[in-house]
């Protein structure tokens, strides 16, 4: 991973979603029902709480009260810490069990388009839209574009800034929100 990935406003936090492929996974998971600029940087805070290491197979390995209680610290890594404790624990758990512990495995050399999306859509936490659109980002942002994968993301494919995965830049985050807004406001959704 070598493009910065500029979804928090924060230079830290921002630096490790682009070479950390476990923050990134973590915060798309957490990126739902609060501003994704703190989703995203919630796996640096977490890492900070962890004593500075964000490893799947410890989080994987952790007693589930413990890593809620790492979540709910003041302030709370989400809107819903408990809830994304457990996500956060059986995404990591995933990772362990299918991947080796290996999150970038997830996306190295898949067959097809079709097949990256299948194997983000395993994730747990992961619904259909939250796997087209982080799939959409792994082609935009991290240059995965295995044949097909636009067909399998669409819309998320095209120029409109309607999603993370159209974030390169503080101008582009100020489009996908005022995007939002103007959907939210119409009563669409991010697919229309």
């Amino acid at each position: 991973m070598s493009e910065t990935l500029p979804f928090t406003g924060e230079p830290a936090a921002d630096e490790l979603l682009s070479h950390n492929p476990l923050a990134l996974v973590i915060g798309m998971l957490l990126d739902q029902q609060m501003p994704f600029e703190r989703a995203f940087s919630a796996p640096y805070r977490l890492r900070e709480r962890l004593g500075g290491r964000l490893d799947v197979g410890e989080i994987a390995a952790m007693p589930p009260d413990e890593l809620e209680a790492v979540f709910k610290e003041v302030p709370a890594l989400h809107r819903f810490p408990g809830a994304m404790a457990k996500r956060t624990q059986a995404l990591c758990q995933h990772v362990v069990d299918h991947y080796d512990g290996d999150v970038a495995a997830i996306w190295a050399d898949p067959a097809s388009g079709q097949e990256l999306l299948k194997r983000v859509r395993a994730l747990p936490g992961f619904g259909d839209e939250k796997a087209k659109i982080f799939t959409a980002l792994l082609g935009k942002r991290l240059g995965v574009r295995p044949e097909g994968w636009e067909q399998v993301v669409s819309p998320f494919d095209d120029d409109k800034p309607r999603s993370v995965a159209d974030i390169d830049s503080p101008e582009t985050l100020a489009k996908v929100r005022a995007w939002k807004r103007e959907m939210r406001a119409a009563g669409k959704s991010k697919q229309d």
